[in-house]
């Protein structure tokens, strides 16, 4: 669980990167629109294969690109790897929120396992988005306990994301 000064101090982060540097709403939003966009890819992908028919590689290519201009409005100024971080943290959040729902029914404390897992990949993407931590504390905590890098930002992000906010 996050500690309280942890949190706050992420909180503090937020409010500074909301006024006029970032749109907490539009970017849940947008980040969710990409998660779509990656399925799509993924999609487009299987059906050219399952067809043998490239125009389905040709539209694959098409919302890559959209992809590509959409990802550009959140991940700004990536190092390392964090473009493809960024890429595989929502493609795996939308997957495993897929099976959690498909789970749902049949076996729900499986599906909710899933959801927050989810949930805690969306957050990271975030946190490392809006470089809320720096990226050398991310190391020493996972190296202590890696369960706990992903509550504390999803934990955070609980309280600063708001997707219905349109003001």
């Amino acid at each position: 669980m996050a500690k309280v000064g942890d949190i706050t101090q992420w909180l503090e982060k937020a409010k500074k990167v909301g006024k006029g540097e970032a749109d907490l709403s539009r970017d849940e939003d947008l980040a969710i629109g990409i998660m779509n966009l990656v399925s799509l890819e993924e999609h487009f992908y299987f059906t050219a294969m399952k067809t043998n028919d490239g125009k389905y590689l040709d539209m694959l290519q098409a919302v890559r690109s959209l992809r590509q201009k959409m990802m550009k409005k959140i991940v700004v100024d990536p190092q390392g790897e964090e473009w493809c971080i960024s890429k595989h943290l929502l493609a795996a959040s939308m997957r495993l929120i897929e099976v959690g729902t498909k789970e749902q029914t049949r076996h729900p404390k499986e599906a909710q396992a899933y959801f927050e897992a989810a949930f805690e990949l969306f957050s990271l993407f975030f946190a490392i988005n809006l470089k809320m931590v720096d990226r050398q504390k991310i190391g020493a905590v996972a190296e202590k306990d890696e369960s706990k890098v992903m509550s504390k930002f999803s934990g955070i992000m609980k309280r600063i994301l708001d997707c219905c906010k349109e003001w």
